[in-house]
């Protein structure tokens, strides 16, 4: 067996957890809206379409901001058709996904909706096929109060109170060729900057995302974030970058530690950043959104030139199994590593687009085996991230070398003084005993453990069997002089939560 150690102390605090970190994703792609979040007619659909087991669902996930309405899809859509009378609104072709868009949920519905699941809109505007004025009428029409065109329009259409959307997107991938108006750097620098200044004219109190690298290995990485900065700093609030995950053939070591290229990913766009502060001179930092991340077994998508035209058709519904799951857990704790930059993230998508939640047409909802480790991280990995510097054995993997076999993180509940520990063992054959110091925490103890793991890492959940893959209670040991030990399953996702003895 394994052995590794760390240790919690609530004076090595890294930074508090901005909740929207644990935000997720609706794109108006395949089924994640229409049969997914919206199916009108659904036995559990509600006056307005949308499917109540879904909410119920989302709810119990705890995102607490939902990015919309894309992804690839915003970068050639208009916003406008969306709004006002369901049957008057115009059916278009979504150029991204070479679907049929029937535009029945729009601004709108989707916000009122995303507020009565407990969570707030992340708003993207289109700097593909449109730009500034577009942009700044939607932030008009979302947050200005009243007597003006598009405050108004929106007082027609149903919502008297301005929606009050905080945070918006400048665009999406806009560094991809794939993307409906894809730009150079230097253009999307120009206009992003442009469209930034509209938008706060309407509104200053929004904050604004510009777009980073699509990927780490895109061929512009670095350049195209320096190119950007230099001419939106000052405008700008986050910078994005989006990263997805996959086991190639049977290369498991190396997915089970993709965690460890996401975390060379932020440290080097957090560097760019940093540099370019230098370079102009600027007093505020520029932090990170992770505004899209997952697993994503991209190798079995066709490609979208490959897709016929069709409404809501079945896209990369992905399935996901134990594996699939310690992993996403693994990548949330690199997020919450670097909390300190960090603010934001959105596991990509939300509802039957590689997502934690998938739905039968007509039939029932019901959660993936990634959605444990998120809901559980996203309930307890609140307050303030702390310093544990876990000492771990290491083993070799394929595509980054050298990784620690331990991937673990502590957050700190500020009001209770309890603490959650999350940790991952990567072996996938050997059980890993972790010695945790609590000697700076003479008052807890162990409250609850649970791990997802399975004696089949490719179990998975179904409609026919939803409850396959779960988070597993396991006896949680005591305190003794100090120490906790613990042994972590091969190829596990772990929760360790301490409280204050009574």
């Amino acid at each position: 067996m394994h052995s590794a150690s760390l240790t919690i102390d609530p004076v090595l605090r890294v930074s508090a957890v901005d909740p929207r970190l644990y935000g997720s994703f609706v794109e108006h792609m395949g089924r994640c809206v229409y049969t997914g979040i919206f199916e009108p007619g659904h036995p559990a659909a509600d006056h307005d379409g949308f499917r109540g087991d879904v909410a119920e669902l989302v709810r119990e996930l705890g995102a607490p901001m939902l990015r919309y309405p894309g992804g690839n899809f915003v970068s050639n859509y208009e916003w406008e058709d969306g709004t006002g009378p369901r049957d008057e609104r115009p059916v278009r072709l979504d150029l991204a996904w070479r679907s049929i868009e029937s535009n029945q949920v729009g601004v709108d519905e989707f916000t009122r909706w995303a507020r009565g699941v407990g969570s707030e809109p992340m708003m993207a505007v289109n700097l593909g096929t449109r730009g500034v004025d577009a942009a700044r009428n939607l932030v008009e029409y979302c947050n200005h109060p009243s007597g003006t065109y598009w405050s108004d329009l929106r007082r027609k259409n149903g919502s008297a109170d301005p929606y009050d959307v905080r945070l918006w997107c400048l665009g999406n991938e806009m560094d991809g060729p794939w993307q409906i108006g894809h730009k150079t750097a230097g253009e999307y620098a120009r206009l992003a900057a442009e469209t930034a200044k509209a938008m706060r004219r309407v509104d200053p109190s929004i904050e604004l995302v510009a777009c980073g690298s699509s990927h780490h290995r895109m061929p512009t990485f670095g350049t195209w974030e320096a190119t950007v900065l230099a001419e939106t700093y000052d405008l700008v609030d986050y910078v994005s970058l989006h990263s997805y995950y996959e086991q190639r053939g049977d290369d498991r070591d190396s997915f089970l530690a993709a965690a460890v290229d996401l975390d060379r990913f932020i440290a080097d766009v957090i560097a760019t950043c940093d540099h370019a502060r230098s370079v102009g001179r600027h007093s505020k930092r520029v932090n990170l959104s992770v505004d899209e991340w997952n697993v994503w077994y991209q190798q079995r998508f066709a490609g979208e030139e490959n897709l016929g035209w069709a409404e809501a058709p079945r896209l990369i519904e992905d399935v996901y199994s134990v594996a699939d799951a310690v992993v996403v857990g693994s990548l949330l704790i690199t997020l919450l590593r670097h909390a300190d930059r960090v603010k934001i993230g959105c596991l990509a998508q939300l509802v039957n687009v590689i997502a934690p939640i998938m739905t039968e047409p007509g039939g029932p909802a019901w959660r993936q085996s990634i959605f444990h480790p998120f809901a559980l991280t996203s309930r307890h990995g609140r307050g303030t991230v702390l310093q544990v510097e876990p000492a771990s054995p290491v083993h070799e993997t394929r595509w980054l070398g050298e990784v620690p076999v331990l991937d673990a993180v502590a957050v700190l509940d500020d009001e209770s003084g309890a603490v959650t520990l999350f940790a991952v063992n990567r072996d996938q054959h050997e059980e890993l005993a972790l010695d945790i110091d609590l000697r700076a925490c003479p008052s807890l103890t162990v409250a609850r453990r649970v791990a997802v793991f399975d004696d089949d890492p490719d179990a998975v959940n179904s409609a026919a069997e939803p409850g396959r893959v779960t988070p597993r209670p396991l006896d949680g040991m005591g305190v003794d002089g100090g120490r906790v030990s613990v042994v972590l399953p091969p190829l596990s996702w772990n929760m360790v939560r301490l409280e204050a003895g009574t």
